[in-house]
């Protein structure tokens, strides 16, 4: 017995329209950055806090949903389990009480 998952998939418009804002998001602060009057050790800096900054909120990302996905795997061998022995139980069996 298979429990459809309640999590909804995204939409692919949900997905461009996110890929789109993350990615003008940042250009536009890549190009704030190389825009900055100030020099190049300032520049880089900036950049490297950019790119920390990016790929720290993938592995978020990805942490979280990970976390998620075994929570929903946890609770449906947990709901397996509480099933079966529901099964099992035969409530109008004589000296089960």
């Amino acid at each position: 017995m298979t429990t459809p998952s309640i999590q909804r998939p995204t939409t692919t418009a949900f997905f461009a329209q996110s890929a789109i804002s993350f990615g003008l998001s940042l250009v536009a602060l890549t190009v704030g950055i190389a825009k900055l009057p100030v020099g190049a050790w300032e520049r880089g800096f900036l950049g490297l806090g950019l790119l920390f900054v990016v790929s720290s909120a993938f592995t978020l990302a990805k942490c979280v949903r990970d976390r998620q996905e075994v929570e929903e795997v946890t609770n449906r061998v947990d709901k397996a389990r509480i099933d079966k022995l529901l099964i099992e139980q035969d409530v109008f069996k004589p000296g089960q009480v």
